[in-house]
């Protein structure tokens, strides 16, 4: 071939094989063009800006977890200083653009989330007429930084890829660890700044969204007219959100948040089965498309739903601090690591994360305790990381670590529930790669468990609650068998336990807990009459 293809260009002169030089130059430039090889590479700019004297003039867009906790997270900002928008709940629109835009082969928190921002700013943009150097300037993304395995440690760079392709290149995404960089590097006042008054400011809110989240939780499945627990949250966050704007008084306006809750009317004599939602952080946070409205559908199904609170996520990673530091605490010589110890005293340091556990433990109880959600309580690290590491090693990481395991077996052997669904993007290699194996072991040592893991990727919802709905009649009838044992053993029927219920005031009460024996709360109402 090589030698017909220079008998061919000896056939022409100089200038018609310069000619044809040209355009085979120019045609293989178009094709590299239609594959997209002739991108110039991407590289991330990581050095985008935002200093305290931008502030007056900088919105912080906040979205990705319950309505509640983003909610609550922007006005507790706005008491601190801070220009904050709450963005819409992710959903389908915000899907597509996530493909549009984003890599491929990602898990579907990403492109729902990257999505998310995408559609926002298309909107000002396209719909409200903001140009598009104003956005860049006048508007920032404000998402919690971090490394691992999986998409939260590239996170930003799919943010930054995205806009850039979406035409909003240099449009700043910030993450905490990011930030304190900035600072380091720059000397200037950091727009964003993260001081003990910013994390005190932020994680009450999210505290407050936890308990107000599971006080509605509790409280829904057995409400005698439907919809009003929803109108009493409503007005809860509206009452908490203009506290943290403000910086007043969250144990007042817990308060008032508990006597506005009692007026809901509750009847918890029928048996419903508890189904504790666990899995990937945001799949299992979310309220929307991105996890199939999944809390919504069991509740439509008649459960009562147990979701897990940001405040044990907060708790898990001071345990894994303070698990890792005593690790690194016997090694021959100081572990020079990003968070080894040297230069550091082990000690203090443990002492340090014990007392941030008890602080977070104890802002939760407070607000738990007034705002009446009684007799919850908060998952041991340490109990859960001992009953997961027969099955799942303690240090690895990445997803939920070892917690979906620890979990499952928790809420099988202490009788937390009479369901699990685990929510996980698909593909996902912690959760579905990692866990879900491990978890086929877990329910053969405990037969009792009803597990059912669900791969999320956007579409198929039929298909996800058709799974969900097939076991949630086992864990019915779980539910039932055990109240009936409780009326039988206690010598009791349906009416006579309501017309023992209806005597006492206290028993009506929505926020009184019976002893804790069994899953379900009519089944300990029956043994606490």
């Amino acid at each position: 071939m090589d030698e017909l293809h220079t008998d061919l260009l000896d056939d022409l002169s100089p200038e018609e094989q310069a000619e044809l030089e040209s355009e085979l130059a120019s045609f293989s430039a178009d094709e590299a063009q239609k594959m997209g090889l002739g991108r110039k590479q991407y590289v991330e700019n990581v050095q985008q800006e935002f200093y305290a004297d931008q502030r007056a003039h900088t919105t912080i867009l906040v979205s990705g977890l319950s309505l509640a906790h983003d909610y609550l997270v922007t006005h507790a900002l706005r008491g601190i200083g801070y220009k904050v928008q709450t963005m819409d709940v992710p959903n389908q629109e915000s899907l597509q653009f996530g493909k549009e835009f984003g890599n491929r082969g990602q898990c579907s928190p990403t492109y729902f989330t990257v999505g998310n921002l995408v559609k926002h700013l298309v909107k000002l943009r396209d719909e409200e007429g903001v140009p598009t150097q104003e956005i860049i300037d006048s508007f920032i993304f404000l998402t919690a930084g971090g490394c691992g395995p999986c998409r939260f440690g590239m996170y930003v760079t799919e943010y930054r890829k995205a806009l850039r392709d979406a035409g909003f290149d240099g449009f700043r995404v910030l993450t905490f660890q990011m930030a304190g960089g900035i600072q380091q590097a720059t000397g200037k006042e950091l727009g964003l700044k993260i001081d003990p008054q910013f994390a005190w400011h932020v994680v009450r809110s999210l505290i407050a969204g936890d308990v107000l989240n599971l006080q509605g939780y509790r409280m829904r499945p057995y409400e005698v007219v439907a919809g009003s627990t929803n109108a009493a949250l409503e007005d809860c966050k509206q009452i908490l959100a203009e506290s943290f704007a403000r910086k007043g008084s969250a144990v007042r306006a817990m308060w008032a948040c508990r006597r506005r809750l009692a007026k809901v009317e509750v009847d918890r004599t029928e048996p419903k089965p508890v189904v504790s939602l666990i899995g990937e952080f945001w799949a299992m946070t979310t309220e929307g498309d991105g996890n199939y409205h999944m809390q919504a559908f069991l509740e439509r199904e008649g459960a009562e739903v147990d979701i897990q609170g940001i405040t044990n996520w907060l708790l898990f990673m001071v345990w894994e601090a303070g698990h890792d530091t005593k690790k690194r605490m016997v090694l021959r010589h100081d572990d020079k690591a990003r968070k080894g110890l040297d230069g550091k005293d082990g000690r203090k340091k443990l002492l340090q994360l014990q007392g941030g556990y008890y602080a977070i433990k104890g802002i939760f109880q407070l607000y738990a305790n007034i705002l009446g959600l009684h007799r919850y309580h908060l998952p041991n690290m340490d109990h859960i990381a001992e009953l997961a590491s027969k099955h799942y090693d303690n240090d690895v990481r990445g997803g939920e670590g070892h917690m979906e395991v620890g979990k499952l077996i928790h809420f099988v052997e202490d009788k937390v529930n009479h369901m699990t669904v685990s929510v996980k993007p698909f593909g996902c290699m912690p959760s579905s790669g990692v866990s879900d194996g491990v978890q086929s072991l877990v329910t053969a040592q405990w037969p009792d468990a009803i597990f059912v893991p669900i791969e999320t990727t956007g579409d198929q919802e039929v298909n996800a609650h058709s799974r969900v709905q097939m076991m949630l009649f086992k864990a019915r009838q779980k539910a039932q068998r055990e109240f009936e044992e409780a009326l039988q053993t206690q010598g009791l029927t349906r009416d006579s336990l309501r017309a023992r219920l209806a005597k006492k005031r206290r028993f009506r009460n929505p926020f009184w807990r019976p002893k804790h024996r069994e899953a379900g709360i009519a089944t300990n109402l029956a043994y606490a009459v």
